[in-house]
C-alpha cells in the first residue's frame, strides 16, 4: 500500500507523514500522473459541445491526486531534505514539465478551451467564473498552445531544462551553505557576542562532538556574529564564506546555472512572442510591463538614495572613531548596531527577553483573533515530519472549523535558509462542501539552549509576523475553485497581506499582549516601546536602496536578451553600479545565490516586495484612522482581500477594501523619505 495514493483519513485529513517514505514518492508520481492523463482525455474525448461545467470545471478538477503529491513532496524537500529526495527531486521533475506541457500543448483540450472562452458573453458567469475562464484560457495561449509543432517540441524540451536547473540551483546553495563551520576554540576571539549566541554556538558544537563554539552560515548564528563580534578579521572571514556560496569554482558553483536559467527563459519568452521573460511574467502582474516596473523602482531611488547616503556617511563616522578607513560590507551591521545605540539608546539584545518565540507566536494568534474572530489550538493526533512541527487548529469565533496551520521554526540541515508560507492543501468548494486549507509557515529562528528558550529579534518578530500574514491569506480563503484560493494572486499583490501585518509589530497596545519578559513576566517597559518605534525608520534610506538593487538586478537578467552575458560577477557589478555604497567584493557574488529568482518564483517579481510596501503602508493607514483592532476593518480586510484570493483583478479587490487605488505618500511618510515628513 501506498499512502500517497489512499484517501487520508486522519484528523482533518492531514498528510499521514510517518506512513510515508521515501520509495513512495516516485510510484505515487507516475500512478497520479497516469491519472491526470486519464481526466483529460475524458474532457477531450467528450462528444457533447464544450460548455462551462464540462470543459473548464472539469479540467480545473483534474490532476488534484498530482497536486495533493505534489505539494507534500516538494514541501519536505525544502523544509527537510535529504540525498534521496533531491535525486527524486531531479528524476520527477521533468515528468511534472512533460505532463504540464501535454496539457498546455494538448490542441484538441485548447480548441475545447477556446470555444467556451470565445462564448463567455453569453454564458452569465459570476466574477470567479469568469476569472477562472480567462485565467485558463491565458494559461494555454500564453504557454504555447497556438505553436507549430516544431516550436512546441523546443518548448518542452526548455521547461524540461528549466525544471531542472533551478532544482540544482537549490541544492548547490544548501550544499554550500551547510559545508561551512567556523570552528574557534578561544573565547577570547569572541569578545562583543551575547550571551545567548555564545551559548547557541557551544551548543552547536557540542551536538558536532567538538570543543569550542562552532558558527554556521544560518541565520540565526550568521546574524549574532556580523552584527556583534568585534574581531573585524572574522567578520570578515564569515561574511566572505556567505557571500561566495556556489561563487566558488566547486562542483557546487552556480556560475553557469544562472547563465542557462537566464538564456532558457530569454528563449522561452521570444518563442511565445515576447520580447523578454520580464515582458511575459509581468503581463498577468499588476505592473503589466518592464518599463512600470523600472519607473516605479527609479522613482524610489531617487527619493531613497540622498538618504541612503547619508545614512552610509553616518556609518562611516562612526567607523572612523574606531580607526576604520574604509568601511567594507562586513562592518555594516556591526557599526549599524553601534550608531542604533548611538542614536536612540537602543540595544536590540535589550529586547530579545522580551520576545520568546511562543509568546510572539501568541501575540500574532491575538492580533488575528481581535481582527478576525480566529481561535488557535495545539493538536495532539495531527502528523508531522519532524518533532519541531506544530500543528494547530483554527476556528472562527462560532467554533467552526477553518483551517490547519503547522509552524516549522528552527534551522536544520536538511531545510534551506529563509522564511516561507506554504500550503499541503488549498481551500475549494465542492458538491456542496467547502473544504478548509492546510497552511504551513517554515522559518529559521534561534534554538533554545540548555539554560533559555528561543528569544527573537526584533527582525524577527517582523518575520513571523510577515509569514503568518501569508498564512491568513492561506487559512482564510473562501472561494470555489482552488486554483483561485489563497495566495493565487499577481506575485506583487501577495506581499500586502504578509507586509501589512509587520504594521501591528509596532504598536504598543499590541507589544503590551505578547511583549513580557522570559524570567519575570514583566511587560515591555513602554520606553523600549517608544525607542522601537522611534528607531523604526533607522537607516531606512539604505535598506531601501538594498532592496531596489535586489529587484533592478533580478530586471536587469530577465528584462533584455542575456546571450551576450559571459561573466555573471562582471554583469552583476554593473547592475550595482547605481545602487553601489561598499567597495566591491571580488570573492563574493549575489547572483549565484540568489534563490529568490533562480529556485523560487520570483524572477521578473522582486520588485513586488516594495510595490506591496506602497500598498500596505496605504491599507495600514486605514487601521490608523479607525482603530488597529477595529473589528469592522478587519472584517473588510478579510472578505474583500484575505478570503477573495485570485477571483479578481488585485487593484479592484483592494479599492473594495480601501476604496481608492493607493499612492506612495503613506510608505515616503513612513519611511521618513518625503522632505517634510
Amino acid at each position: 500500500m501506498n499512502p500517497l495514493l489512499e484517501k487520508f483519513t486522519n484528523s482533518y485529513e492531514t498528510v499521514p507523514f510517518s506512513k510515508i517514505k521515501s520509495a513512495h514518492f516516485k510510484p505515487a508520481f507516475q500512478k497520479a500522473i497516469e491519472e491526470g492523463k486519464a481526466e483529460v482525455a475524458a474532457i477531450v474525448d467528450n462528444s457533447e459541445t464544450p460548455s462551462f461545467e464540462n470543459t473548464t470545471v472539469a479540467l480545473e478538477n483534474s490532476g488534484k491526486l498530482l497536486d495533493r503529491i505534489s505539494n507534500i513532496f516538494f514541501n519536505l524537500n525544502a523544509a527537510e531534505t535529504n540525498k534521496i529526495l533531491q535525486q527524486i527531486a531531479q528524476e520527477v521533475s521533468p515528468w511534472l514539465s512533460a505532463f504540464s506541457n501535454d496539457i498546455r500543448l494538448n490542441e484538441p483540450l485548447f480548441e475545447k478551451v477556446k470555444t467556451v472562452y470565445n462564448s463567455r458573453d453569453t454564458l452569465y458567469l459570476n466574477p470567479e467564473e469568469s476569472m477562472l475562464l480567462e485565467k485558463q484560457y491565458k494559461g494555454f495561449s500564453r504557454n504555447g498552445a497556438n505553436l507549430h509543432e516544431k516550436d512546441k517540441a523546443t518548448l518542452r524540451e526548455i521547461d524540461a531544462q528549466l525544471s531542472q536547473l533551478s532544482l540544482q540551483f537549490g541544492e548547490h546553495v544548501l550544499a554550500e551553505t551547510n559545508a561551512y563551520e567556523l570552528h574557534i576554540l578561544e573565547k577570547e576571539q569572541l569578545k562583543g557576542l551575547p550571551e545567548g549566541a555564545l551559548e547557541a554556538a557551544a551548543q552547536t558544537a557540542a551536538q558536532k562532538g567538538k570543543e569550542g563554539w562552532l558558527f554556521t552560515l544560518d541565520y540565526p548564528s550568521y546574524m549574532p556574529f556580523m552584527t556583534y563580534l568585534q574581531d573585524r578579521s572574522l567578520r570578515e572571514e564569515m561574511a566572505l564564506a556567505f557571500g561566495k556560496r556556489a561563487f566558488r569554482g566547486n562542483e557546487f558553483d552556480n556560475r553557469e546555472i544562472v547563465l542557462k536559467i537566464a538564456k532558457l527563459r530569454h528563449q522561452r519568452a521570444v518563442l511565445l512572442g515576447y520580447a523578454s521573460h520580464a515582458h511575459f511574467v509581468l503581463e498577468e502582474r499588476m505592473a503589466e510591463t518592464p518599463q512600470t516596473v523600472l519607473d516605479f523602482s527609479n522613482e524610489l531611488l531617487e527619493k531613497a538614495k540622498p538618504a541612503a547616503l547619508k545614512d552610509f556617511k553616518s556609518l562611516q563616522a562612526i567607523a572612523k572613531k574606531e580607526g576604520i578607513e574604509e568601511l567594507q560590507k562586513w562592518d555594516g551591521a556591526y557599526y549599524s548596531e553601534k550608531l542604533k545605540k548611538e542614536l536612540f539608546d537602543f540595544d536590540e539584545e535589550a529586547l530579545k527577553p522580551y520576545f520568546q518565540l511562543e509568546n510572539v507566536l501568541q501575540g500574532a494568534f491575538a492580533v488575528a483573533h481581535k481582527l478576525f474572530g480566529l481561535s488557535f489550538e495545539k493538536v495532539d493526533d495531527i502528523d508531522t515530519y519532524h518533532e519541531d512541527v506544530t500543528p494547530y487548529k483554527v476556528t472562527d469565533e462560532n467554533g467552526n472549523y477553518v483551517a490547519i496551520f503547522y509552524t516549522d521554526f528552527f534551522p536544520r540541515k536538511g531545510k534551506r535558509n529563509g522564511a516561507w508560507m506554504t500550503s499541503y492543501k488549498s481551500q475549494y468548494f465542492k458538491d456542496g462542501h467547502n473544504s478548509r486549507p492546510h497552511i504551513s509557515n517554515v522559518c529559521n529562528f534561534t534554538k533554545p539552549t540548555a539554560t533559555k528558550p528561543s528569544l527573537l529579534t526584533f527582525g524577527e518578530v517582523t518575520t513571523l509576523f510577515h509569514e503568518f500574514g501569508h498564512g491568513l491569506h492561506g487559512m482564510l480563503a473562501n472561494t470555489t475553485y482552488a486554483s483561485l484560493s489563497g495566495t493565487s494572486v499577481a506575485w506583487d499583490f501577495v506581499e500586502l497581506p504578509s507586509q501589512v501585518f509587520e504594521n501591528w509589530c509596532y504598536e504598543e497596545e499590541v507589544l503590551q499582549l505578547f511583549a513580557k519578559h522570559y524570567e519575570t513576566g514583566e511587560v515591555i517597559p513602554m520606553e523600549l516601546v517608544r525607542k522601537i518605534k522611534k528607531a523604526a525608520n533607522f537607516l531606512e534610506g539604505m535598506q531601501t536602496l538594498r532592496q531596489l538593487s535586489f529587484g533592478l538586478l533580478d530586471m536587469s537578467w530577465h528584462g533584455a536578451d542575456p546571450s551576450d552575458i559571459q561573466d555573471v560577477k562582471a554583469f552583476e557589478s554593473a547592475c550595482f553600479a547605481n545602487t553601489k555604497l561598499y567597495p566591491e567584493v571580488a570573492e563574493n557574488c549575489m547572483s549565484t545565490s540568489f534563490s529568490h529568482i533562480f529556485q523560487g518564483g520570483y524572477s521578473s517579481g522582486y520588485y513586488s516586495y516594495k510595490w506591496a510596501e506602497v500598498l500596505d503602508a496605504d491599507a495600514f493607514e486605514a487601521f490608523k484612522e479607525k482603530g488597529i483592532f477595529n473589528r469592522e476593518l478587519g472584517e473588510l480586510f478579510k472578505n474583500t482581500v484575505l478570503s477573495k484570493g485570485g477571483t479578481q483583478k488585485p487593484m479592484e479587490l483592494y479599492k473594495a477594501f480601501r476604496g481608492k487605488e493607493p499612492t506612495s505618500d503613506a510608505l515616503l511618510k513612513r519611511a521618513g523619505l518625503l522632505e517634510n515628513a
